[in-house]
């Protein structure tokens, strides 16, 4: 019997071996040596401390910042572990809200949003984007019209020029993969380091 059992467990454990560790580690090494800044987060740092990742967002709540997409991540409740809380943007968490088109919440939630961003900038369509989550909760860009339609806020909190902000946005605004992929996009948290870094 252990004649006929002997092929199957030699190759279980040669392939557990190849494909379980070989294999991984080797796309690990091969990973960080050909992209070496993405395999370990696309890291940001300012004065030598990380302050972020290009791939995730944060909340930015102040006047005076760009704002990113809303987040529908949330955390177990501290008072009630059965139960979640909003925590924008938690990366252990990445959801969206599973809120249909629909739902009560969701179209209260967005008519809410919206109204807030229309005394913002009342002369301006609302940009999609500002009022809808991402599918991970965790988007760290906008579009170009998002982040255009925020310049006058960020203006008045600055007291810079919209005309100089608008050239931010557009220093910082990234096309479509090859013309083809994805949507022109603007990198939140690099255009508000920017931001900070403007004078």
């Amino acid at each position: 019997m252990l004649k006929e059992i002997r092929p199957a467990i030699v190759l279980l454990l040669a392939l557990t071996l190849l494909t379980g560790l070989a294999y991984p580690l080797a796309m690990t090494a091969l990973a960080g040596v050909i992209f070496p800044k993405q395999a370990q987060g696309s890291l940001i740092e300012q004065d030598g401390q990380v302050i972020g990742s290009a791939l995730i967002g944060q909340p930015f709540t102040e006047d005076k910042y760009f704002h990113g997409r809303p987040s529908a991540t949330t955390a177990a409740d501290p008072q009630d572990s059965s139960k979640t809380v909003p925590a924008p943007y938690n990366a252990a968490n990445s959801a969206g809200s599973n809120l249909g088109p629909t739902n009560k919440a969701l179209i209260d939630r967005v008519k809410d949003d919206v109204d807030k961003l229309k005394a913002e900038n009342p002369s301006a369509a609302v940009p999609v984007d500002l009022v809808t989550t991402s599918a991970s909760g965790l988007d760290p860009d906008i579009s170009p019209e998002a982040a255009l339609f925020q310049v006058p806020r960020v203006a008045k909190a600055r007291g810079l020029s919209e005309e100089r902000l608008r050239q931010l946005v557009s220093d910082h605004s990234k096309a479509r993969l090859a013309g083809l992929l994805g949507e022109p996009r603007v990198n939140v948290l690099a255009l508000n380091l920017a931001l900070d870094a403007a004078k």
